[in-house]
């Protein structure tokens, strides 16, 4: 996914953590999409519709992608969709025009009844953003609608990996999958860790 040429010297990495750390993670009893109880939640809507939040998760993310080499950016509604206007955005910042997609949970009622939005065609190259990976399930959905849409997929790249097989399950599906954060970069105790 990444060019050697590419820098992270626009991406305050330090500043994101922190961010989400202020923002995002709710400490508590939570039951995840994935169906798993935890005693955190990371809300990462509370960043990816913060200003500085978008800003910083789009260089983030621009700093792990070739733009010479992908297309589009997208992911399944709705916690991909303010990462993806974010990083169109930035790329058009920075010369590249770079499409974006949606993926619905469900075909659309009517109209075109797709799963895909947005302006790509059949044959374009993609990476699949995702807010928080934690089985990879979402992120494997939106994978193979994109795939059966007509887009070749890239990889996956997510803000945060709680580390918990997520990333393993999308590897061992065949796509590359990098996060921005680690739940152990965020010092966040691991399900293993908690007494």
């Amino acid at each position: 996914m990444a060019t050697p040429g590419n820098s992270l010297a626009s991406f305050d990495k330090q500043a994101l953590r922190e961010l989400i750390l202020r923002r995002a993670l709710k400490r508590g009893e939570f039951v995840l999409a994935s169906g798993k109880r935890s005693s955190y939640y990371l809300d990462c809507k509370q960043v990816t519709l913060h200003a500085q939040g978008a800003l910083l998760v789009a260089q983030g993310i621009w700093s792990l992608l070739d733009p010479n080499r992908v297309d589009a950016v997208g992911g399944m509604s709705v916690g991909a969709d303010p990462i993806t206007a974010a990083v169109i955005t930035w790329a058009a910042l920075q010369g590249h025009e770079l499409l974006g997609f949606l993926v619905r949970k469900e075909p659309k009622g009517h109209g075109t009844r797709r799963y895909l939005e947005g302006p790509v065609q059949p044959g374009q190259r993609c990476i699949i953003l995702e807010d928080v990976i934690t089985t990879g399930g979402s992120s494997l959905l939106a994978a193979r609608r994109a795939q059966e849409f007509g887009l070749e997929v890239l990889g996956v790249v997510a803000i945060v990996d709680r580390q918990e097989g997520g990333r393993e399950q999308i590897q061992q599906a065949g796509f590359p999958c990098q996060a921005l954060l680690t739940v152990e970069e965020l010092g966040v105790t691991l399900p293993d860790q908690e007494s």
